[in-house]
Formats: C-alpha cells, sequence, structure tokens
C-alpha cells in the first residue's frame, strides 16, 4: 500500500544517489510504499535536461517510475489546489506557497499519503501529513 508522496528535492536526490535520500527511500521502495507526483517529474526532468548526460539520467528517472507510482493531477487534486490556496491566502492564512507545491501537496492530500519533503513551506499547509528532512551534505 502506497503511504509516503515524494516531493522534487527527495525525488531528486533518489536519483542522484544521494545518501540521505537513499537511506530513506530505499525500505520505502522494496516495499512499494512510495508515490511521487507527476508534478515533483516535471521538475526533475526540468533539472537534468542541463546536464550533460541527460540521456542517462532521463532514463534512469523512467526507470524509477517503475517502482516509484506516478500520480497524475486529475479534477480533484486540482479542486484542492484551490481550496489549499484560499486557506493560505492572507489575511486568513500565513501566505501563499508555490504553485507546483500546492499541487504536490494537494495531491498528497487527496491520496492520504505523507508528503516526503525538504522544503518546510509545505509544513504550512492545513490538513498535510509532512515527513521534513534535511538533506546531509
Amino acid at each position: 500500500m502506497i503511504r509516503y508522496l515524494l516531493d522534487t528535492t527527495i525525488l531528486a536526490g533518489y536519483l542522484s544517489g544521494r545518501s540521505f535520500a537513499i537511506d530513506l527511500v530505499a525500505p520505502w521502495v522494496a516495499e512499494r510504499e512510495v508515490a511521487t507526483s507527476i508534478i515533483a517529474y516535471a521538475e526533475v526532468i526540468e533539472y537534468v535536461r542541463g546536464h550533460a548526460n541527460f540521456v542517462a539520467r532521463y532514463n534512469q528517472l523512467r526507470g524509477l517510475l517503475l517502482v516509484i507510482t506516478p500520480i497524475f493531477v486529475s479534477r480533484v487534486e486540482a479542486e484542492r489546489y484551490a481550496d489549499i490556496r484560499r486557506r493560505l491566502r492572507p489575511p486568513h492564512g500565513p501566505g501563499l506557497i508555490g504553485d507546483m507545491d500546492t499541487l504536490i501537496a494537494a495531491t498528497a492530500i487527496e491520496h492520504d499519503l505523507t508528503l516526503v519533503t525538504a522544503d518546510s513551506d509545505f509544513l504550512r499547509v492545513p490538513d498535510l501529513r509532512v515527513h521534513h528532512v534535511t538533506p546531509s551534505r
């Protein structure tokens, strides 16, 4: 059963073989407990396109989607996105976060998943379960 949704930094760290991400995510991958948003996938693709070894990194990322389930944005997530934005918007909320991050948060909430992230902005999102990590350098 899927329990965790990987944010961009964690997905990119796992792809790059960073120990903080491997140690955290590998057990979840082995148990098939992890997914990512197609939005995080898009952000990582944009990043790897700037690398000289793009083709190899692209193929590696595509291979990850065989074990890390991609979740696509549908009408339900789009509506949750709107709800989150309304709740975060001042003067009633703590302030907006980025649109992509809001869509990722909406995906986690709608699929009842814990978002795994290094981005503290997500801590402001109401009703979002967050596993916040600090990447080691």
